[in-house]
């Protein structure tokens, strides 16, 4: 007997629905074709002692079973449940009249109980688009499903569970998730606070011009002068996720494997902090079976970098292109797959080996030409495409000591909304564009005019600071930002001032 059973491969960030054809005729042998890799391939085994637990087994007779399409790649143990209850229904064994109604997916344990599986949101997208009535699955995944709506999505903890219900024996519970209650119950919780920051309040501008614009930006100070406490509490005041970009987020997560068990959404703007030992591949993203990287797992979010100049060059390299593009692309010989990419790189450095050049007290160690080579290990393509560059001095004590506490992330936050809110309609014609930051050159003809004293102050900042054509459009979104944070139609020569002076590491007196 001929049985289809549905289950799902997932490339990219996307679905594709697998078509598991189970056909039962007299003969020996088992037979499993349709490009499965080696851990679909290991599935008899799992599937046999699972039935076997629960009084089934696999018939002694010829199984041939094909995943379709065949020329899609089917990786991982995700199969073993949309198989083994293929094989139960064109064995007769359970009652196969709704089985093409859902798409069945988890892996088995060897006693029958189901364990958690990969990209269970897309599947759950993909499905609901063909129109299928349910999905089952592992029911650590099952709220992580059904926040897509129109799809009745059922977790179960075992396979008799399942075989019951196609037996009609019993009613699984179904899994109901109110997502946009969820969502804005959980969307502004946050335990840190831009408050905790003692002085340094040229730094915290800087990062409230980053955040309101979407911007790059890169820190150089001594060791202990606040760089990484700064940085991770920049997504306290960067705008709450859209439940758009919440489901993107979830997503890429979801195909990562990164999601939690039992969660739903993921309603906080990631913050990726790498360790500088990572490789080119976990970076952006790939490997033989391609994954999504660090870059795209800070995507809606911030990626940060400590200590920069420490990370491998090539590993540096690499963001340049995902860095313009917002996406990266990853090429294999048969297929190609596009993951999203659009972050806020966050970086920090110290100013040299020992950490203390131009500090205000301590003496800098390093011998000559030392600054430089260490300044040198970032190339300056990649500070081309870093939109805002601030010196990080140590804090004194008398600040240190002050109980009063700062301005607190709320109102930093509330100032960052409007102005993004600015730029949401200043681009609400264009789909791909949100921030100031991702402004085509065409764009910044219309939207990043200046006056004539304007143009005078840029071309002395350009001609004595040696600045690029992309630093000169990096200069001008930012003095776009500052313009929409003072509520600014026009950008003027004060705003035009602040942002070129945000390219301290384009000055000749850096490690000279």
């Amino acid at each position: 007997m001929l049985v289809k059973t549905y289950g799902s491969a997932v490339q990219g960030v996307d679905a594709t629905t697998i078509t598991v054809e189970v056909n039962i005729s007299r003969g020996a042998n088992f037979y499993l074709v349709g490009l499965p890799d080696a851990a679909v391939k290991e599935s008899q085994q799992r599937i046999e002692s699972a039935l076997r637990e629960h009084g089934y087994k696999i018939p002694g007779k010829k199984v041939v079973i094909n995943m379709a399409p065949a020329d899609i790649r089917k990786e991982g143990s995700s199969y073993d449940l949309t198989i083994a209850i293929g094989i139960l229904a064109a064995n007769e064994d359970i009652n196969s009249d709704e089985i093409h109604n859902y798409v069945i997916m988890g892996e088995l344990s060897l006693d029958g109980t189901l364990k958690p599986i990969k990209g269970v949101l897309p599947i759950a997208i993909q499905a609901r688009e063909e129109n299928f009535k349910g999905f089952i699955l592992p029911k650590e995944n099952a709220r992580e499903a059904a926040v897509v709506n129109s799809l009745d999505v059922y977790g179960v903890e075992n396979i008799k569970e399942v075989i019951d219900f196609f037996d009609e024996k019993i009613e699984l519970e179904q899994t109901v998730v109110d997502t946009r209650k969820e969502f804005y119950e959980n969307v502004s919780f946050t335990d840190l606070d831009f408050a905790d920051v003692k002085g340094q309040e040229n730094v915290k501008r800087a990062l409230e011009i980053a955040a309101a614009g979407g911007h790059n930006i890169i820190m150089i100070g001594p060791p202990g002068a606040g760089k990484t406490m700064i940085s991770k509490r920049l997504p306290t005041i960067l705008p709450p996720l859209t439940l758009h970009e919440s489901l993107e987020t979830t997503k890429i997560h979801s195909v990562a494997g990164k999601t939690e068990k039992n969660s739903s959404l993921i309603t906080q703007r990631p913050f990726r902090s790498p360790h500088h030992t990572i490789s080119d591949v976990a970076l952006v993203g790939g490997g033989q079976f391609p994954q999504p990287g660090e870059i795209s797992l800070a995507h809606n979010g911030v990626l940060f970098l400590d200590e920069l100049p420490e990370f491998k060059r090539t590993v540096l390299e690499v963001m340049r292109q995902p860095l313009e593009d917002r996406k990266i692309t990853i090429s294999r010989a048969k297929f190609t797959v596009d993951y999203p990419a659009s972050f806020m790189l966050v970086a920090s450095m110290n100013p040299c080996p020992c950490g203390y050049y131009n500090h205000p007290d301590r003496e800098c160690v390093c011998g000559s030409g030392t600054v430089q080579k260490y300044l040198n290990k970032i190339s300056g393509p990649l500070l081309d495409r870093i939109d805002i560059h601030i010196e990080v001095v140590p804090v004194p004590f008398s600040k240190l000591d002050d109980a009063e506490p700062g301005e607190s992330g709320e109102v930093v936050r509330k100032r960052v909304i409007a102005a993004r809110n600015i730029q949401e309609e200043r681009f609400k014609e264009f789909n791909e564009i949100h921030s100031n930051a991702q402004m085509s050159p065409k764009m910044m003809r219309t939207y990043c005019q200046i006056d004539k004293t304007g143009v005078s102050l840029l071309k002395n900042a350009m001609e004595r600071l040696g600045l690029s054509a992309r630093a000169y459009d990096r200069i001008l979104k930012v003095s776009r930002t500052i313009a929409d944070l003072a509520s600014s139609e026009s950008i003027k020569s004060e705003h035009l001032a602040e942002a070129i002076q945000y390219r301290s590491l384009d000055r000749d007196s850096w490690g000279g």
